[in-house]
């Protein structure tokens, strides 16, 4: 389940992933198959070898891509996710989501 973001912030987020940009979107979030995770950050680009060489470089997956007809990305969850949040400069997700990363 999924809550935490407005629609314009979906929007814009689909709109930069069918321009073929790298795009980013984090949101609240509750599976029981990974208790202690609260977020999941999408990072979406519909250009799959872009989005396939982006995530080489994080030591992500092919098929750990979610390809989702018009918006294939990665959820990117844990401390994998805060990292590459911050080499990729997503500090306005950051300061939303993890407030003790202000400090």
């Amino acid at each position: 389940m999924a809550f935490g973001i407005a629609r314009d912030e979906l929007l814009r987020w689909k709109q930069q992933v069918a321009r073929g940009e790298l795009a980013f979107i984090t949101h609240y979030w509750v599976h029981p198959r990974f208790e202690g995770i609260h977020t999941v950050t999408k990072a979406g680009c519909n250009d799959l070898k872009k989005l396939i060489a982006w995530g080489n470089s994080y030591g992500l997956k092919e098929e750990w891509i979610h390809k989702r007809e018009k918006y294939p990305h990665f959820d990117l969850i844990g401390d994998k996710q805060l990292a590459i949040l911050k080499t990729e400069n997503q500090w306005e997700q950051i300061y939303r989501f993890f407030p003790e990363e202000k400090n």
